[in-house]
């Protein structure tokens, strides 16, 4: 039976909707009547339902959307934006999705590049479960373990652990506004990689809504799902509902650097023997570059590319000095350079808060970037010669506002195996780039410039970079490799394994085994989502 809250927001939207011909076909209502069914709620449904006729449904929209291109009025919109508060109500939006043969994105932090997680190309109405209200975080000392709801940002993680402990810490994303529950779903990126490995290593447990809206533990669900879920991207198998995470001895005393080298100081050289021992130096040693163009010093008006070479070093200064003297001395690194701090003094140091921020304000879970940008990957297995970055140089001073972060490999990601999870870029790989373009304005045009921009300048890095295939990371997702381009659930293999392959590589066929085995209607389904196959090949 519906709850007297249900019923009560049903008579209460028959008025507001009055206007309405046939109110009991929209799917607002239909959606509101069989959450009301399915579950039950201790609050209004106004506080979990938001329409596109609610003042509130623009700024829940866009409340975690990271990627400002996505929300553009050319964009498909949903239909309703629900907001669940128990698991139980993530069950019931499963459950009255598929019966209404709705659509459903799921978004837990809204960081997905190509918004998938909030928008719909595939044509058909949609709406999003939106998992911001369940953030919960259950920190267990004696056990070394956190459980972690979907919806929390790994800040809130990192500041969690670190309320309890000083010396324990999880390896996962620099950008602290990341919803967890996505975030592990492509493998979980971070400054302690090299030691650690990804997020997607140190997962114990999770929690899970399948398709027929069950909930699922590691033990319930299978090994198979399980492998499955920690890295072959999200929204393909289930809905997370939560992680249980493997924490990690970090030393109470961490050291970190920051140090530009514009052109002019030589960037190209030193550069060029980052990529020679970046990937052999000390596992502890996290040092990526971020190379963007700047303003030159000397020169008004003048432009130069800048590389920033940003580090974090799970150990103390004099340690870190020694290390850098013996494998890169060309970096010029000196006591004054660096900083010893707690590891969560370096979480916030990395994602860019300004000096002595306390680390608490993490607990407001917000995003510091919100851009219009455009973003690809690679996975570099071979220094890229001198010839080849002045040429890289070039391409980057014809752009405005060009981005690119260059992260090492080695360590830990050398030491695992490519199936051990779906995140096959493992031994072999020296660096990941991420490129981007960034622009501030909502105009087509200009979006259509950046873009092009960003193509051909991907073009130019084809012969430097990983082939056969060439590598892409899911969590950078990016739709010029390929979309499931059929409006109906039954998107071809054939389709998908442009882009899946590159994600994947060897583990994408097993991927889409275990698709098909646990959600044989492919009711989970987006414009990269893995695809079943037809069942005579099964």
């Amino acid at each position: 039976m519906a709850s007297p809250n249900c019923i009560m927001f049903s008579f209460f939207i028959v008025l507001l909707w009055s206007s309405c011909s046939v109110l009991s076909n929209t799917t607002p209502e239909k959606f509101y009547q069989c959450v009301c069914k399915n579950s039950d709620f201790s609050e209004p449904f106004s506080t979990a339902f938001f329409t596109p006729k609610d003042a509130s449904f623009i700024p829940i929209l866009k409340s975690t959307a990271q990627n400002l291109r996505c929300l553009m009025p050319s964009v498909p919109k949903p239909e309703l934006i629900f907001t669940p508060k128990t698991e139980p109500h993530v069950q019931a939006a499963v459950i009255c999705a598929k019966q209404l043969d709705i659509q459903l994105r799921v978004r837990s932090g809204g960081h997905d590049y190509e918004g998938l997680s909030y928008i719909s190309e595939i044509g058909s109405p949609f709406v999003i479960a939106d998992l911001s209200k369940l953030r919960g975080i259950e920190v267990n000392l004696k056990e070394e373990s956190a459980w972690a709801q979907a919806g929390a940002t790994i800040g809130e993680v990192y500041y969690r652990i670190s309320e309890k402990s000083k010396t324990l810490g999880f390896p996962a994303g620099i950008y602290t506004s990341l919803g967890i529950g996505g975030h592990i779903t492509g493998g979980a990126y971070g400054s302690m990689m090299r030691k650690f490995g990804l997020g997607v290593d140190n997962v114990m447990d999770a929690r899970i809504v399948n398709a027929n809206g069950t909930i699922l533990s590691r033990k319930s669900m299978g090994e198979d799902l399980f492998w499955a879920i920690r890295g072959g991207g999200g929204a393909s198998f289930g809905i997370i509902l939560g992680w249980k995470l493997k924490l990690v001895a970090v030393p109470s005393t961490v050291t970190v650097f920051n140090i530009p080298k514009t052109l002019e100081d030589g960037a190209t050289k030193i550069l060029y023997k980052w990529q020679q021992v970046v990937d052999k130096i000390d596992d502890g040693l996290f040092m990526k570059v971020i190379i963007k163009v700047v303003d030159k010093k000397e020169v008004k008006g003048e432009k130069t590319v800048q590389t920033t070479y940003n580090a974090l070093f799970l150990g103390s200064v004099d340690r870190l000095l020694q290390i850098m003297n013996e494998s890169f001395p060309e970096l010029g690194l000196t006591q004054q350079d660096s900083a010893e701090m707690s590891w969560i003094e370096s979480i916030m140091y990395n994602a860019g808060y300004p000096k002595n921020t306390p680390p608490k304000i993490l607990l407001q879970g917000k995003s510091m970037f919100k851009n219009y940008f455009k973003a690809k990957s690679d996975f570099v297995k071979k220094p890229i010669p001198e010839t080849g970055l002045e040429g890289l140089w070039k391409r980057l001073l014809e752009e405005d506002s060009p981005l690119l972060l260059w992260n090492p490999y080695g360590g830990m990601m050398a030491k695992t195996s490519e199936s051990d999870t779906p995140f096959p870029h493992r031994k072999g790989v020296i660096f990941m780039i991420q490129y981007v373009v960034l622009w501030h304005q909502p105009d087509k045009e200009l979006a259509t410039k950046h873009v092009d921009w960003i193509r051909k300048l991907y073009d130019y890095m084809t012969s430097y970079v990983s082939t056969s295939p060439r590598e892409a990371y899911v969590n950078y997702r990016d739709l010029d490799l390929g979309m499931n381009k059929n409006g109906n659930s039954n998107f071809s293999f054939a389709q998908a394994s442009e882009w899946g392959n590159k994600y994947f590589k060897n583990n994408f066929n097993r991927l889409v085994q275990i698709k098909t085995k646990v959600d044989p209607e492919n009711f989970f389904r987006h414009e990269q989502s893995i695809p079943v196959l037809p069942l005579t090949s099964i």
